[in-house]
Order: structure tokens, then sequence, then C-alpha cells
């Protein structure tokens, strides 16, 4: 036989073999899209460290989210910020709380669209940790009914899934033994399994106005060089309920996101955090990437690491483009 015997440029040879050929699709219904509500009417207010994403009031979070089913999307997150924060995060586990009205008027506009709600206390605590504050430190258990009272709340406002982002011991528990005593049996729970304490939160922060005001997060989130301590997080999370998982952040933490799709066989989502999104989004406005092709990479990795699903900024662009 000539050399060479095997040619695979063949097969990349023109745009429709690539396409034939392709190993990892990406859809817009893999796509979640996170959405940070607060008080108030006709508010738009742009975030300053994430180009593009802003702050929205429900009347035009509804008008995103309707645009979001127009396009196809896999769904909502939502993030809430109240109008008033205090040491016992009252106004996470509110009837009436931001999140709240914003699941409400999202299901009745929208009723189709999955909405799921971040269940945390940060947005909502003075000092803007996780949970009850002893010591200077996050008092778990006393943490735990204050997130079993916020799922509640969100799934009796109408939330199609929860997911509880704090990081406590415990907590898939409490939530699914709280959700099945109200009445709710049938809600899921998506748990941000493997969240770890990574300096990729930044742009968050400011858009979730969460910046803790003492100390960090590291005695309740993940320690980044810890791989297998993430397989055990979610495995716990599991046997306690869990239907989902997360791995954040996605980028940085690909081997987490493959190595918990070879292991466990339950949907998994990837979060591409603000601060991969704002590191991009830095490079396009400065002209060092493409946009829509670093976009789409990026996308295609964590998708290709074993992702079922991506909450991501991107989510509109690139439903948009595909």
């Amino acid at each position: 036989m000539p050399f060479p015997i095997h040619r695979p440029r063949r097969l990349r040879r023109t745009e429709s073999l690539r396409r034939l050929t392709r190993e990892t699709q990406l859809q817009p219904e893999n796509f979640i899209e996170p959405l940070f509500l607060i008080p108030g009417e006709g508010q738009v207010k742009p975030i300053s460290s994430m180009p593009g994403i802003a702050q929205l009031s429900v009347d035009q979070a509804v008008k995103q989210c309707e645009e979001a089913k127009s396009l196809g999307l896999g769904g909502v997150i939502l993030f809430g910020i109240p109008e008033t924060k205090d040491e016992f995060a009252s106004g996470a586990y509110d009837p009436d709380g931001i999140v709240q009205q914003g699941v409400r008027a999202i299901k009745a506009a929208v009723p189709d669209l999955l909405v799921i709600t971040d269940v945390c206390n940060c947005e909502y605590t003075s000092h803007g940790h996780c949970g009850h504050i002893v010591d200077n430190d996050v008092d778990n258990d006393v943490t735990l009914d204050w997130l079993a009272r916020s799922a509640v709340s969100h799934a009796a406002a109408g939330a199609d899934i929860v997911a509880p982002s704090d990081m406590m011991d415990g907590r898939v528990a409490a939530i699914r033994s709280a959700l099945d005593q109200a009445g709710h049996p049938l809600v899921p729970i998506m748990s941000y399994a493997a969240k770890y304490a990574s300096g990729f939160y930044g742009p968050f922060r400011e858009a979730a106005e969460s910046t803790p005001q003492f100390g960090d997060r590291r005695s309740y989130q993940m320690d980044p060089p810890n791989a297998r301590e993430a397989m055990r997080e979610i495995e716990l999370d599991l046997e306690e309920g869990a239907d989902m998982i997360i791995v954040k952040p996605a980028l940085a933490y690909l081997d987490i996101i493959a190595a918990a799709r070879n292991r466990f066989d339950v949907p998994i989502a990837a979060y591409q955090v603000s601060g991969e999104y704002s590191m991009i989004m830095a490079a396009v406005q400065n002209g060092w990437v493409d946009y829509e092709r670093v976009m789409f990479e990026s996308l295609t990795a964590i998708k290709r690491a074993g992702a079922t699903m991506i909450i991501n900024y991107f989510a509109k662009p690139a439903a948009r483009l595909l």
C-alpha cells in the first residue's frame, strides 16, 4: 500500500463532511440560562463585569423567558437579589420573595418553559455567607432548615426543579424530605454536588450582590485540587435523593465532569461560570479571539467531557446561531 495508508483528512475536507461526522453536537435544549432577579418594574441593570448580562426586574425577566422559549432553550435558572438582607436569609424562604414572585410570573406567561431555582442563602444574608453564622463559620445543621424552607417555597410557587448550591452536608436529604412532606414529591433536585471554592466566581458576586463580608467559603465549598472527593460528594447527594447533579465551574474542571460521566448514570449539568464567560468576553472585546469560535469551542468542550446540559451565559446568542 502506498503511504499514507490512512487519510483521516478525507472526512475533514468540507463543512458538509465535518458536520456529518461530528461526534459532539450542541443544541439549544442543552442550554440553561441564568437570570438575576431584582425588585421593581422595568429594571434592566447591566453588570459591569459581565458584558451583555443584566439584573432584571420580574417583568423584564418574563420577556427574556419568552425569548428563551422561542429559541428552544432547555430552561432558565433563577437567582434573587432581595430588597433587604438580614442575618437569617429570610428573603430566601419568604413566600413572596423575589424568586418566588419570578417563578409565578414566568410560569403564568410561559408555562412550558422549564424553571429551575437556585436554593442558597448568600444573596439574602447581610454577611454574604451561605447560612447561619456561629463563631465566624456557617452552622451546617441550622442552615439545612433555611434551605428546606426555601426549596418548598419555590416548589409551591411553581418551580419545576430546585437546585441547592450551598454545599452544606445533608442538604439534599433535608430538602427531599421537606418537599415530600409538603406535597411536592415530583419536584426533582438538581444538586450542585461538586461545587469548588473557585476564583472564577468573581463577576457573579457583583451580579448576585453576594460577596462575603468576612473570610471566604473554603470551609464549605470544595478544595480545587480534590477530584476523588468530588466523586464522594456526588455519590452522597445521589444517595440522599438528588435526581441530577451539577459540576461547577466547568472549563477548569472538565476532568471532574468526565469522571462523573464515567461513574454515574444520571443527568449531569456543568456550570460555565461568570469568570469563564467574562474572560472570553474580555478577550473578544480586545480583539484577541473570535467570539463565535471561542464561544462554541468552550461549550463543545463541556459537552464533550460528558455534560448533559450546560448552565451558561452564552445561551441565547449560541441558540440563535445554532
